[in-house]
């Protein structure tokens, strides 16, 4: 098995992690679309599916720091603690449902892309990785914003 050398000087994402990475962003897009407030009868299901879908993904972003914090060998408190609070946040935000859910949950992907920003500045993940997290934090954000305000109506 081939092992991440996290301090690559390469800024570009591999192409499987571009095309991994936005497809993973379709349930969002699907998500929000089905949200919409003239959606009809599909505007409930737009709205949970972006709510437990946005928390697993939140919760798989988490698991990223995991496994780069476990393939560096830095295996203190600080590195594997950061690592679970998407997953803590992403069970609270089912917990509080549709409209403050969703809002959580924007909310912590925006911080998770700044955390991710300052690995990368420390040479803790790879030099590519914000460049893919970017637009796709993009695309979820507005995703979630769709979903919590189509929630108020």
């Amino acid at each position: 098995m081939e092992t991440v050398n996290m301090a690559q000087n390469i800024f570009h994402p591999p192409l499987i992690s571009r095309q991994l990475g936005y497809a993973g962003a379709v349930p969002f897009v699907v998500g929000a679309i089905a949200a919409l407030p003239f959606s009809g009868i599909y505007r409930d299901y737009g709205i949970w599916l972006l709510l437990n879908y946005g928390a697993i993904i939140f919760s798989f972003m988490g698991g990223v720091h995991w496994g780069a914090a476990m393939l560096r060998g830095d295996l203190g408190i600080k590195t594997l603690g950061c690592s679970v609070i998407p997953s803590l946040i992403s069970l609270l935000a089912v917990c509080l449902g549709a409209n403050a859910g969703l809002w959580l949950l924007l909310i912590g992907f925006v911080g998770l892309l700044y955390y991710d920003e300052f690995e990368t500045k420390h040479g803790r993940v790879p030099n590519w990785y914000p460049s893919l997290r970017r637009p796709l934090t993009c695309i979820v954000v507005s995703c979630l914003a769709i979903g919590a305000i189509s929630a108020i109506y």
